[in-house]
């Protein structure tokens, strides 16, 4: 638990927002100096609202940062700006499957054998209760994929590959990529053209985040040129704490045009929805979790207004 009495506590996890420009880089958190770069780098203004189709790779490798649930909630409000999505479920754990109603045990068919065994994805696909939203979901044996993958040919687009067999179908490709750094994320990394770091709205939040976009640089210059940081959500947001407030204000003051303006709070309901197989629209449509991903899709398909 925080007290914000004493800011001195927490404050130096944010100075370096506050040196940016004198090429001071310290080391706070053990954050290293090329992290603090790559974090400068993604800092760039935040590019116009792109063409359909548009696949985006939401990740973040912290696990517990709300990449899952903005993954689902984020999709289903698309769909309900009547956009066709499809969620790629890259998690051995599930969650995206299962958050979206589909029960993941016992599959025939899943993201594993289109990575492992060239199963066309169309045949992965399920819809969902939302319309317009579909999902490829992700098995336990996707697990195995990791090592299964290091001596594969192409073994770092093999995603890219599928998904452009199915991509006329849809105008948005959420990609939920594990919380780690390995192959699974390589892949979804180098199949997509955005990226949508959420971030959470707490004490080291920005733990790592220099390391994720350094491999999204490395992704860029030698798999995917097109690839780029262009979205950032604020999660877990707690309006009762001065702490939350300070982060919010602070990767505003550094990332820019890239942070969407609503932030999605810390909520119970959108902690239920997942337990029950669905999105907090369908969960809790009139609740705060519903009202500000609806938001965050608006911004994400029209840009600020």
């Amino acid at each position: 638990m925080f007290h914000v009495k004493q800011p001195a506590v927490w404050r130096p996890q944010l100075v370096w927002f506050h040196v940016e420009h004198s090429g001071v880089y310290p080391r706070f958190c053990g954050l290293e100096r090329a992290e603090w770069r790559a974090m400068d780098a993604a800092a760039a203004p935040r590019p116009p609202v792109r063409e359909l189709p548009r696949v985006i790779a939401v990740a973040n490798q912290k696990g517990g940062v709300g990449k899952t649930t903005t993954t689902i909630n984020l999709g289903a409000c698309l769909a309900e700006l009547g956009l066709r999505t499809l969620v790629i479920d890259l998690d051995p754990q599930g969650n995206a499957s299962t958050g979206l109603g589909i029960e993941n045990r016992g599959l025939e068919v899943s993201m594993y054998h289109v990575l492992m065994h060239d199963e066309p994805l169309e045949n992965v696909i399920e819809p969902t209760d939302v319309r317009g939203l579909f999902v490829a979901p992700a098995s336990l044996d996707l697990a195995g994929a990791e090592i299964e993958l290091v001596p594969a040919f192409s073994r770092e687009t093999r995603l890219r590959q599928a998904i452009a067999a199915v991509i006329d179908d849809y105008d948005y490709v959420l990609i939920d990529c594990p919380p780690t750094l390995g192959l699974l994320t390589v892949n979804g990394l180098a199949a997509a053209s955005e990226v949508l770091v959420p971030i959470q709205t707490e004490y080291y939040a920005l733990e790592g985040l220099g390391q994720l976009l350094r491999n999204v640089d490395l992704v860029k210059r030698n798999l995917n040129p097109d690839l780029d940081v262009s979205t950032i959500v604020c999660v877990m947001y707690d309006a009762r704490t001065k702490l939350s407030e300070q982060v919010v204000a602070e990767v505003r003051d550094h990332f820019g045009e890239k942070v969407v303006r609503p932030v999605v709070p810390r909520s119970v309901r959108l902690s239920e929805a997942p337990s029950f197989g669905q999105p907090i629209i369908v969960y809790d449509p009139r609740s705060n979790g519903a009202v500000a991903y609806r938001d965050v899709a608006k911004e994400v398909h029209h840009g600020p207004a």
